[in-house]
C-alpha cells in the first residue's frame, strides 16, 4: 500500500506526463451551435457546425474522429463536467427544438 507522497511522486515523474501545446490560433476557440455523431466499427466522427438562424446553409466548423473507446472516455468525461456545472449554476434547461436533417452518412447518426 503505498502513501500520498508515493503517488504524488509517481505522477510528477517525467515518462507520466504529457507536454500539451495549445497554439493561439487553436486557443480562440470555435462557436458551434450544433453536432452530428456518425459511426463505424472502429470510429466515431462528430461534426461541430454553426447554424445561423434564417440561412439554409450551415457549416462543418470542425470534424473530430476518435475511436469508439475514446468516445467513451469522451462522453464520461462530459457527463462529470455538466454534473459539476450543474451544480454550481443548477439544472441546464433541456429544450427539444433542434433542427431534423435528412442526412446520413451511412450509419448511426445522433445530435447534440
Amino acid at each position: 500500500m503505498s502513501n500520498k507522497k508515493e503517488e504524488n511522486q509517481e505522477k510528477t515523474q517525467p515518462g507520466n506526463q504529457i507536454n500539451i501545446e495549445l497554439s493561439e490560433e487553436i486557443a480562440e476557440g470555435v462557436y458551434a451551435n450544433l453536432a452530428m455523431i456518425a459511426h463505424s466499427n472502429s470510429e466515431f466522427v462528430i461534426d461541430f457546425i454553426r447554424l445561423m438562424p434564417g440561412v439554409p446553409k450551415a457549416k462543418v466548423k470542425s470534424r473530430v474522429v476518435v475511436t469508439p473507446e475514446h468516445a467513451k472516455r469522451l462522453f464520461t468525461a462530459l457527463q462529470d463536467n455538466i454534473n459539476k456545472y450543474e451544480q454550481t449554476f443548477g439544472p441546464i434547461k433541456h429544450v427539444d427544438d433542434s433542427p431534423k436533417f435528412p442526412m446520413n452518412f451511412g450509419g448511426a447518426v445522433g445530435e447534440a
